[in-house]
């Protein structure tokens, strides 16, 4: 098995036998050195955003004193859910390794497949409204014009 993908795994079974969350482990290197490593903490943090993708992407940042983790690879025992592609691809990650399927997930209880079909459907379970446009749009309006703002 390859290192990383077994740093992954191992971070799994460790959260797996401490009850702080579901099958899940992620790795996260560069230049051949690890990163982060961590593991789902749903059930110890009551936090459903707490995936072990989300979790290694955090200490990673945290490690590297910046977002942008385009220089790393993400390796993770499972096909990442939409939100955490939705981190993946805002931490810039360009190459990410997973060990198991979302049929896989499906089986052992993890089924992700509503979460695709609302991303895809324009009509879906997700009640979305617009409220109040022309003010949210000037958030961004005063965002271009900051002049003291931090990218990167």
């Amino acid at each position: 098995m390859n290192r990383w993908i077994q740093i992954a795994y191992d971070e799994a079974l460790k959260g797996m036998e401490t009850n702080e969350g579901g099958p899940f482990g992620a790795a996260i290197v560069r230049n051949s050195e690890l990163i982060a490593s961590s593991h789902n903490t749903v059930l110890q943090s009551n936090d459903p955003t707490a995936h072990a993708e989300i979790n290694a992407i955090r200490k990673a940042s945290h490690t590297l004193g910046k977002f942008d983790l385009s220089e790393c690879i993400l390796y993770t025992t499972c096909y990442p859910c939409p939100m955490c592609m939705g981190a993946i691809l805002w931490a810039r990650i360009p190459t990410v390794y997973y060990a198991s399927s979302m049929d896989n997930a499906a089986e052992g209880g993890f089924d992700d497949r509503a979460f695709y079909t609302i991303i895809r459907d324009s009509e879906s379970s997700l009640d979305l409204r617009p409220i109040d446009p022309e003010k949210g749009k000037e958030l961004f309006t005063s965002w271009a014009a900051k002049e003291d703002k931090k990218l990167y």
